[in-house]
This record gives C-alpha cells, structure tokens and sequence, in this order.
C-alpha cells in the first residue's frame, strides 16, 4: 500500500529513478494506493547517466499510476501475488504514459482496467494467468 510520504520507484525509461508520493487520488479521504491506483508525486532523484529527453527536473509535479506494490494482492480468484517493491509508471494528465518503455512485468489487472497504452508499452509478458 502506498500513502503519503512514501518513495516509490519509477519502472519507465523517462530518466526519473525515484519519487514521492503526494496525494493518492480517488475517493474523499482515500489513504492507500494500490496496484491500479493514481496518485500525484514529486520527483526526487534522476537518474545520471541519461540524456533527459523528457525534459522532467526534480521537483516536478506529475501523476502516477502504481503498478507494483510490497503488499499482498489478493484477486477474487484466490490468488495471491506481490513484488518486491513499490513501482510506479508517470502519466499525462491525457493518461498517456510519458515514456516509451515500461520495465518489468505487470499484473492482468490492467488488462481488465483497460489501460492500454501501459499494456502496450510493457517489455515484459503479464504475470499470473487469468
């Protein structure tokens, strides 16, 4: 679960390594995020390295939609999956992803979500079946 103050990492190549949480945006008085879930961030750290052609400084505003998190999901199913850490992908404000990449694997859930556009840009086969 994902709340306030909590630093998330970023899973896209948009050269953004970590950021933090600001607000999780949903119902009135929402406190945790979860797989599926938009949240607004800051970004706090970029990575070194790479030539920044997103033109994103530390200290942006964006949003985010979570796409792994430590905590146990649990689907209707009876499955139960988790990672082994809090990941996050930035959006438009359109809902587009501003990257070209997504690494790593996502859950079916965004599948049925209908978020396609992160679907499409996944390197990486779903995990679980179903």
């Amino acid at each position: 679960m994902i709340q306030q103050q909590t630093v998330i990492n970023v899973s896209d190549n948009s050269g953004v390594k970590k950021v933090m949480c600001i607000k999780v945006i949903g119902a009135f008085k929402k406190r945790y995020a979860n797989i599926g879930d938009f949240t607004v961030v800051s970004v706090k750290a970029l990575k070194d390295k790479i030539q920044n052609k997103f033109k994103v400084a530390k200290g942006d505003v964006m949003l985010a939609v979570i796409v792994k998190t430590k905590k146990k999901y649990k689907r209707r199913d009876g499955l139960v999956f988790f990672m082994n850490r809090n990941s996050a992908v930035l959006i438009q404000k359109q809902g587009l992803p501003i990257a070209t990449r997504i690494f790593g694997s996502l859950p079916r859930y965004f599948k049925k979500k209908k978020i396609a556009r992160i679907i499409s840009l996944n390197t990486v086969f779903f995990l679980s079946h179903g």
